[in-house]
């Protein structure tokens, strides 16, 4: 026992972690690119333990890359919204904005449809699937409705100036 606290009395202690207003200076893209990193550590710690090896699952349970191809989907699917958020944002265009509210369905039906998965495809949460139905319909035609106002903004500015 005495040994065991003598290495861990020896052991270097982890670097501080990073303030709030020094990680609202790092550039988007190192926020992106850790928060992704996370993501994915959680998903390949989640089947690490061996406790959770000795489980058994149903036949139609997800593999882990299925998995990680979900989750990075709807990650990916995120930042593309904020994205042209902020393209919005920094032109002054509005029509991206509405670009971006349009995308939303679309991202509920990505959690259905992962809630679902999760619950290895119950039968009692059928719900889900016609409600993932219904969010991809009304997300594509809200997508389509603002990739209009986008392209009809867009004429009109071209023609004004």
């Amino acid at each position: 026992m005495a040994s065991l606290r003598l290495v861990a009395a020896l052991a270097p202690s982890p670097p501080p972690s990073p303030s709030r207003r020094e990680l609202q200076r790092q550039p988007s893209a190192v926020r992106l690119a850790s928060g992704v990193a996370l993501a994915a550590a959680a998903v390949t710690a989640a089947a690490a333990p061996p406790a959770l090896a000795a489980l058994s699952e149903p036949a139609n349970a997800l593999s882990l890359p299925t998995w990680a191809v979900h989750v990075s989907s709807v990650a990916e699917w995120v930042t593309a919204m904020w994205l042209v958020w902020d393209y919005g944002e920094r032109t002054g265009l509005k029509g991206w904005k509405g670009l971006s509210w349009g995308m939303v369905p679309l991202l509920g039906g990505a959690m259905c449809a992962c809630t679902w998965h999760f619950f290895y495809n119950s039968e009692s949460l059928d719900v889900l699937v016609a409600l993932q139905g219904a969010l991809t319909v009304i997300g594509n035609i809200t997508m389509c409705i603002a990739a209009y106002r986008i392209f009809k903004a867009s004429k009109e500015g071209s023609q004004s100036s």
